[in-house]
């Protein structure tokens, strides 16, 4: 699915990976984040996704050019998950609607872990 934003000069289309991946790299900045998490769904396993794949850990829909993300999160232990979702929601909403200049209808959070970081 691709977000379409048209203007004067004609259409733009973001592809919702784009759209992906780079709410994933302000995600992994957010205080108390240690990263995105994939769920293996046939043993239940948790794991910490690399860098490269962060995408993974994140899904993007566009309703009526509306967009909605979807986040699944490893946190650090110890750190008060409410404020760091606050956080998360606010950062993500606002640097998301100023690169793509689509409005963020919704952020949500599942936390998938919890990591003791040195």
């Amino acid at each position: 699915m691709k977000c379409r934003i048209n203007n004067p000069m004609g259409e733009i289309l973001i592809d919702t990976d784009v759209i992906a991946k780079y709410a994933g790299t302000i995600a992994v900045e957010c205080f108390g984040i240690v990263g995105m998490a994939s769920i293996n769904m046939k043993d239940g396993l948790v794991k910490l996704l690399r860098k490269e794949s962060l995408s993974n850990g994140i899904n993007v829909t566009i309703d009526e050019n509306r967009i909605c993300i979807d986040f699944h999160v490893i946190v650090s232990y110890g750190v008060s998950i409410s404020a760091v979702s606050d956080n998360l929601i606010e950062t993500v909403k606002y640097k998301v609607e100023e690169f793509t200049g689509v409005p963020v209808e919704r952020v949500n959070i599942y936390v998938e872990g919890v990591r003791v970081i040195d």
